[in-house]
């Protein structure tokens, strides 16, 4: 959508950012490996939006493969299920909170209301989630429109599900709307330099022309605010890629919005905890802080080590930010970053080592290395200014990078986040 048109705070916090870049733009021969992206000839042409689109229609077929809550359309009635359901979940959890106070001694509830007015606090949130779940129904309309799906079959899947006990993801879909903030609203600015810093110094250093852009792969995108970020400095042609339906869900919703700051939310009201003042708790933001460009980067939706099959040496730069750790079997993410990336081609990571409730394996940063190596991988000395060696002996820097974090929020909860790159021999 209009590129040119941005909010004020945008506009002042990049232009800070280009000013933050400057010093090392002018002199990088020593620091960043030049891509000769003139004579490398790439297999086959990358995907168009209406060849992804058509393919991404198709594999929504319910006679495209088996019929089970992980074929595409299923996981996708899911995601909307679980966005429908949104009001109903959170009021749930009010009335728990409802009847826990009923616990409390009547002479302390009257003290209560008297100062702090508790039962009001409670019925203000029920009133703000008016507004969230507007934002729910929202993605819902969007994303069965964009995928093509009727309300009546989502109603007839609801009601299945509901008859075999099967409860909508309140968790998924509060992450997916969370992470309006943490890539689309002015509050989330910190948080992404902090993690974006790094990546968008190195992308900026490489050598590259404008006629023939480098290609570059984002999996793990979430609702893509990095990808574009990388498409807005120029000379790349970017692909980004997400399995979560709920983000993706979110993604599309996002990317149809064409005023700047127009949708507003409050999306720190589900969860009590760490509030300096109740007025932080019940603070709306607004998104998108910047409009997205229309048909500027390219999403891939599906499994990272399935779904780009014929990308076999297509890709320049792959960067993988709070990605490998959510692998089932990280060994697959790893030969498929290999596999994916032409000779030559850059591996840029940053990210923690959290893994999930049941991975195949859980490698420590030094046995990723190892293994990465063993596959033809060769690390690279970095930007000292990003952060301390983390292991001596490993190209493998660490700096604290915060994550889904309220700004206001009496706890920081953030990573020592290990940065590499890494070319492919």
């Amino acid at each position: 959508m209009l590129r040119e048109v941005f909010s004020i705070f945008t506009c002042v916090a990049w232009v800070g950012f280009a000013i933050y870049l400057s010093p090392w733009m002018k002199d990088i021969s020593h620091e960043v490996e030049a891509y000769n992206a003139t004579t490398f000839q790439y297999p086959v042409p990358l995907s168009t939006h209406n060849e992804e689109h058509t393919r991404l229609v198709q594999n929504l077929q319910r006679s495209s493969g088996k019929w089970d809550s992980n074929h595409p359309r299923h996981r996708l009635l899911t995601a909307l299920y679980g966005y429908t359901s949104y009001k109903d979940k959170n009021l749930a959890e009010v009335n728990r909170w409802r009847n826990l106070y009923k616990n409390v001694p009547k002479q302390q509830r009257t003290m209560l209301e008297s100062t702090v007015h508790y039962t009001r606090k409670l019925n203000t949130i029920e009133h703000l989630l008016d507004t969230n779940n507007e934002l729910a129904r929202s993605i819902v309309d969007h994303g069965l429109w964009f995928y093509n799906i009727s309300q009546s079959e989502l109603d007839e899947f609801i009601k299945e599900s509901e008859s075999q006990k099967r409860s909508a993801d309140k968790t998924s879909v509060s992450q997916g709307m969370k992470h309006f903030v943490r890539d689309w609203a002015d509050e989330g600015h910190e948080e992404r330099e902090q993690s974006f810093g790094c990546i968008l110094k190195s992308l900026a250093q490489t050598s590259r022309t404008t006629d023939r852009p480098l290609r570059v792969l984002l999996p793990g995108s979430g609702l893509g605010r990095l990808a574009h970020e990388v498409d807005n400095l120029g000379g790349f042609d970017v692909t980004m890629n997400e399995w979560s339906t709920y983000m993706n869900l979110a993604y599309r919703y996002v990317s149809s919005r064409s005023i700047p700051n127009s949708v507003p939310f409050y999306p720190y009201i589900d969860w009590w905890s760490h509030h300096a003042t109740t007025e932080d708790l019940q603070r709306s933001i607004t998104f998108p802080n910047q409009v997205i460009r229309p048909s500027s980067v390219l999403l891939i939706e599906g499994d990272f080590t399935t779904v780009f099959a014929e990308h076999t040496g297509q890709y320049d730069i792959l960067v993988t930010l709070f990605f490998i750790d959510t692998a089932r079997n990280l060994v697959s993410y790893l030969e498929t970053i290999h596999r994916l990336l032409r000779p030559g081609g850059r591996w840029v990571n940053l990210g923690p080592l959290l893994y999930g409730t049941a991975p195949f394996v859980q490698l420590s940063l030094d046995e990723i290395v190892a293994l990465s190596e063993s596959m033809g991988f060769e690390f690279q000395e970095t930007d000292p200014t990003v952060g301390n060696i983390t292991v001596p002996g490993l190209q493998v820097r660490g700096l604290d990078v915060a994550y889904g974090r309220n700004a206001r929020g009496l706890n920081k909860n953030a990573y020592q986040a290990q940065y590499w790159e890494a070319v492919k021999r």
